[in-house]
Formats: C-alpha cells, structure tokens, sequence
C-alpha cells in the first residue's frame, strides 16, 4: 500500500449527497486514510458542512455548489485540491453525462481522478489524452483484475483464529460498512487488535489495508478472495478480531450479495445492519424487505452462526424513536439492538468482546 494520505480530495457527488446514491462520498466525509478530503460538491447542499447535513455532526468539511468553486475554495487553504474522486453510487454504476464532463474539467484543472463506477474512465480516449495532457492519473477502482493475480478457494481460511465478525445487512446502502469501521475503531480503542476487510470501493478509498472489491471479481474467484484477505490479515497483523464488511443483501433481488462471506470467510459471529423504516428494498418500489426474523433465519440456517446483534440505521427516525424502535427490535427477535451511529459503538464492542477468545 502507498503511503497514506495520498493527497487532498474533492469529493463529487452532484446531486446525491444524504441519499442511497451518495454513500460513498458519506463514507468518506465520515472517515478516510486515504485522502484529506477539503470539499464535497452537490449543489443542492452548496454553503452547508458537510459533516451536520449528513449526520448533524459539524466536521469542517465544506458542501460548494460546483467544481470551480471547490477548486478555487481549496486553494486558498494550505491543503489545494490534488484528487477529483467520483462519490456517486448509482443503480448500475453508470457515470451521468454531466458528472462525466464535470470529470474532463477535472482533468483538465489538474486534478488526479479515482473513480469506483462500472464506466471506466481509462477507457476513454478523451479522458486517456486529458491526464496525459495534463501530467495526471486515472484510477477505475472497480476495473476487474487480471485472472492470474486472483486467488481461488484453498481451505486456509481455517489458519485464522481471529474472531471472525462479519457485518451483513437486510439491504445495500444501509450502513454495513460504517458499522464495520466503528466496530474496528472501538476494538481498538480497547487496546485490542482488530483489522477491517473491506468488500468495496467505497473502503478502498477509505484506506482499508485488507481487502477486496467483490463486484469487480470473476464469481470463480470471489470466495478465494475472500479467503485471501482474510488470511493475509491474520498472517501479517495477528489480530484478535477481523471485521468483513458486507455486501447487498441475501435476498436483495438486485444486489444479493453475503453468501460468499458466510461460506468463504467462515465468520463466527454476525451482525445484521437494517433499517426499520424501510418496507421496500431501495430503489426497487413493490420489492418488500424479508421480515427482520426471516433474514435472521436464513443468515443462521446458511453459516451456522449466530446473528447476535442487530444494528440500525436510523433513516426515517426521529432521535426520539430510536430507544423504543431498539427495544421493539430486541423484544421481537431475542438479541440486543444499537444505533451506532447515533450512540457511538461503545455499548455493541462491550458487548461483543465476551466473544473475544
């Protein structure tokens, strides 16, 4: 891994910031090693912190309402823009034609582009001659490896004796990875060692030091992906706990995504991320979300291994309900409920580590 930070980002996410679509750039306003980031561009939000629009939690981040003035706004700081990172997370991973030229500008202000969409940036001609016109560098994040540097399944993943926690959720974009990085952040705010395998691009530009981006894989070769990360942070760190972030949802239907990990990376425990207010899978109106005991059950008949927590994610909620929706949530399906988000994940890591061995 190179040295960390990289540089100063922008982050862009016109049009998505504090919606499903803009996780990516919330995962990074919340936390990265990778990049100082010193604005996020969405006109909708221009003249806000970033950091209390999404969580009412001030950070200093700046929302400015275009590339230009981001640019001209960062370099009056000690800490002028160098990256132009795509937060966007839409359906599909297509990149809009304006974000696509606000791209190009990008370029052509001088600015590195890391970009974690399904549309390749370097296989743009135009924007091949922009970088090289103008001494940067592009980074498709999820352009699929080469087959000859994936790892297949091998059985080693039975060398960890980490505990082995994985974050699932009941949907995409509802919180798994944030909760993963608080679990690590609290482990280790113990005195333990604990390290995160990251799942996606979003944790890649977060810095994440063990890790793979599933959706860039051949299928043949996630679970030895899967396996390999896993293991190569137990070989080299010797944590006492790994946390995997997870991926969609078992029974997403255009995002199914969890089985892998539970079948590859062999967890001991889970946890289950959700969100109550939610009744339909996201973006997918007439899609119901599974009962929070069926997802359970299944989770539990799949791996073999408990879900002994729920997390929520309070979309939808007043700061009011959350007590009472956690409570219901315990009543309903026998184990503890917590907002990490809100309440920090002090209470969840205390109680998790009596599975420490």
């Amino acid at each position: 891994m190179s040295r960390l930070p990289e540089g100063n980002a922008i982050v862009y996410c016109e049009g998505a910031f504090n919606t499903p679509n803009g996780k990516t750039a919330h995962g990074l306003v919340r936390f990265t090693k990778r990049y100082h980031v010193v604005a996020v561009v969405d006109s909708r939000y221009a003249g806000r912190d970033a950091g209390d629009a999404l969580d009412g939690k001030a950070n200093r981040i700046p929302i400015l309402g275009s590339l230009d003035h981001a640019v001209k706004a960062a370099a009056g700081t000690d800490r002028p823009a160098t990256h132009f990172v795509v937060g966007l997370a839409p359906d599909g991973g297509r990149l809009a034609p304006t974000a696509r030229q606000d791209a190009q500008n990008a370029l052509a202000l001088g600015l590195n582009i890391d970009c974690g969409l399904h549309d390749y940036l370097t296989d743009d001609p135009q924007m091949i001659q922009l970088a090289a016109q103008h001494g940067v560098t592009i980074r498709d994040i999820r352009k699929p490896p080469k087959i000859e540097n994936l790892h297949f399944f091998s059985g080693k993943i039975e060398e960890v004796k980490a505990l082995k926690i994985a974050v699932l959720g009941t949907d995409s974009a509802v919180g798994k990875r944030t909760t993963a990085w608080l679990i690590v952040n609290g482990f280790t705010e113990l005195g333990l060692r604990a390290e995160m395998i990251g799942t996606g691009q979003t944790a890649w530009m977060q810095g994440v030091k063990y890790g793979i981006i599933m959706d860039s894989l051949v299928n043949d070769f996630v679970a030895g992906e899967i396996e390999h990360a896993l293991w190569s942070a137990w070989n080299e760190e010797k944590p006492d706990i790994i946390v995997i972030e997870g991926q969609g949802s078992l029974m997403n239907p255009a995002y199914p995504g969890g089985f892998e990990i539970l079948a590859a990376g062999r967890p001991d425990i889970v946890i289950l991320q959700h969100a109550p207010a939610r009744l339909e899978y996201d973006g997918f109106p007439g899609y119901k979300i599974q009962p929070l005991t069926q997802q359970i059950q299944v989770i539990e008949l799949l791996s073999a291994k408990p879900v002994v927590a729920v997390t929520i994610n309070h979309e939808g909620l007043s700061v009011d309900q959350i007590p009472t929706i956690c409570a219901a949530i315990q009543k309903e399906v026998g184990i503890p409920a917590f907002d990490v988000l809100q309440d920090g994940a002090g209470a969840l890591v205390k109680f998790l580590k009596s599975y420490v061995r």
